[in-house]
């Protein structure tokens, strides 16, 4: 039950980034137009590359807990392999 709320968790909150990330860039552009369209450009590259940089620490937040729950696994079929070799 644990593994699948923070599943979920994890979920939505790279679906919220991911538009957050396009409507944030769109947001930006039109704020920063005023001053110069390479001003502006270089703005929202600059929020689209920090939004991408944590879309990544979600992202490794999913992998690592998948690669602990896959040696928890491992940890289990090994013990069981190990107290059938001593008996």
């Amino acid at each position: 039950m644990q593994k699948e709320k923070f599943d979920r968790i994890i979920s939505f909150l790279l679906g919220a980034s991911w538009a957050i990330l396009i409507f944030g860039a769109l947001i930006t552009f039109q704020l920063f137009s005023f001053l110069g369209i390479s001003l502006a450009l270089f703005i929202t590259i600059t929020f689209v590359v920090v939004s991408f940089f944590l879309i990544l620490a979600l992202d490794a937040f999913s992998i690592n807990r998948q690669r602990l729950e896959e040696a928890k696994k491992q940890t289990n079929l090994l013990e069981q392999i190990c107290s059938k070799d001593i008996k």
